[in-house]
């Protein structure tokens, strides 16, 4: 069954980020998730605009930059201009007065555009950014922090984006308490891609390529 990994870097060992990277590469993941968060929409800070620079110069692989920030129209070409075309970059419809200008910026600068959905928004919230997008990412927890607790009825919503998805050209990715199970349960269902976190990837005591090919091996 064909579906994408992404590793969530605010998780990985800051000791060592070449080493972490180069151990990801080399392990099988298919690219590199990068939380930006500025503390004020999310309650958090994570990551920071060199943080993702230097991951984007230590890879080939794509990266997945996830925008938890206020008005990210604002500071938008800042990491555009760190990024490289084929580079996937999410931001928050509410985080924003016009959302679609953001996403513009993205679309030409050769970037792929995707929203991400918190657990309490709703589909029909964000119905006219689905014609715009490429990729869909599915909060199934709070953002702001790993480790948090899996909201079951984001299920539900995954189920109504699953259903609209070949219509509107765009793909779903999980993000949040991402375990063996619900891979399990939505790739066969059409989740295009999952972010493994502190859940199954990072802090297990388990060589990574281990943990991944166990992922790629598993039964649906």
């Amino acid at each position: 069954m064909n579906f994408e990994l992404m590793a969530s870097m605010m998780c990985a060992n800051y000791g060592n980020l070449e080493k972490e990277v180069r151990d990801l590469e080399q392990a099988g993941i298919d690219s590199f998730h990068i939380d930006i968060m500025d503390g004020r929409y999310v309650p958090n800070f994570a990551m920071s605009l060199y943080d993702m620079a230097y991951i984007r110069s230590a890879t080939h692989l794509p990266l997945d930059v996830h925008l938890m920030i206020e008005h990210p129209n604002n500071n938008i070409q800042m990491f555009l201009d760190h990024l490289k075309k084929g580079d996937t970059v999410y931001i928050h419809p509410e985080a924003e007065y016009h959302p679609s200008t953001t996403l513009q910026k993205i679309i030409n600068a050769g970037m792929i555009p995707g929203i991400a959905i918190n657990p309490g928004t709703s589909v029909e919230t964000v119905m006219e950014m689905l014609v715009i997008v490429k990729k869909v990412l599915v909060m199934s927890v709070n953002p702001g922090n790993a480790g948090q607790m899996y909201l079951p009825y984001v299920g539900k919503k995954i189920d109504k984006l699953l259903a609209m998805r070949k219509d509107m050209d765009f793909n779903i990715y999980w993000d949040g308490a991402c375990s063996a199970e619900r891979i399990q349960i939505y790739a066969p269902k059409g989740v295009k891609g999952f972010v493994l976190g502190t859940t199954l990837l990072f802090g297990k005591g388990k060589p990574y390529r281990q943990t991944i090919q166990d992922i790629r091996e598993m039964r649906f």
